[in-house]
């Protein structure tokens, strides 16, 4: 097929049975739960007969539970199920912005999870306004989270830029007031659409430096998450010495 492309000059169709480059790759949750389960469900030959390598399971944003499981097990995170729920929350967020999740993608989401603390607040919603005529303004709605309950609240604040406007923003929400000692940004996958993952260092005013992380395929949106990762983890510290320091 593929000499006979090359000589003719005709390309072949993506979904041309047998020899199209999706011919034997399942998107669909329910088919690769199904290929999982019993390959032969929904492929009546073995595509490595036909010259092409093992099934692929490429991540988008209609997989299921089971395929995002399978991937994890196969780059080789062994994972307790509750900690695959969460990943698989994130992952299906990202899915919506991006055509597929590569397994880089995937990896960035479990470290992130690895690296979280326990959430006093949760981003809930994230709107930026910003333009080269136009003052940038950040609109931040969080969750905080008290016992069994939890209170979201919303406020917008300026900033320099996008960025800044949305950290400013998080510290009127969060009643704290952090300095910006690094910031650094890195592509996680490749393509257009690949996410962005963001680590800062933050001086809450005592002298030392809260690193936090998070990860979106929108980079202001990971910035935020990377400085209010790093606003939890200094308001779950300071929790900890207040009881270390009522204890006898």
């Amino acid at each position: 097929s593929r000499l006979v492309s090359r000589m003719s000059g005709l390309v072949v169709q993506r979904s041309k049975a047998i020899v199209g480059e999706n011919a034997f790759a399942h998107s669909a949750g329910i088919h690769q739960d199904g290929i999982l389960k019993k390959r032969e469900t929904y492929e009546i030959m073995d595509p490595e007969e036909v010259g092409w390598g093992k099934t692929e399971l490429p991540l988008t944003k209609h997989s299921g539970r089971a395929a995002v499981a399978a991937r994890l097990k196969h780059l080789g995170f062994k994972m307790a199920d509750t900690d695959v729920t969460a990943i698989f929350a994130r992952f299906k967020e990202i899915g919506d912005k991006k055509k597929f999740v590569y397994d880089d993608d995937l990896t960035a989401l479990v470290e992130g999870h690895i690296t979280e603390v326990p959430e006093t607040w949760s981003l809930e919603y994230l709107g930026v306004t910003s333009g080269s005529q136009m003052v940038p303004t950040a609109t931040v709605r969080l969750k905080r989270a008290a016992g069994k309950q939890s209170t979201a609240l919303q406020d917008a604040s300026i900033g320099d830029g996008p960025v800044d406007a949305a950290l400013k923003a998080i510290d009127r929400l969060t009643k704290t007031r952090g300095r910006l000692m690094d910031y650094a940004l890195r592509a996680v996958s490749q393509g257009k659409d690949a996410m962005g993952e963001v680590t800062v260092k933050v001086n809450f005013g005592d002298g030392e430096q809260v690193t936090g992380r998070g990860a979106s395929t929108d980079v202001i949106e990971a910035s935020a998450r990377a400085y209010l990762n790093a606003v939890n983890r200094y308001l779950t510290a300071g929790k900890a010495e207040k009881q270390q320091a009522m204890q006898p």
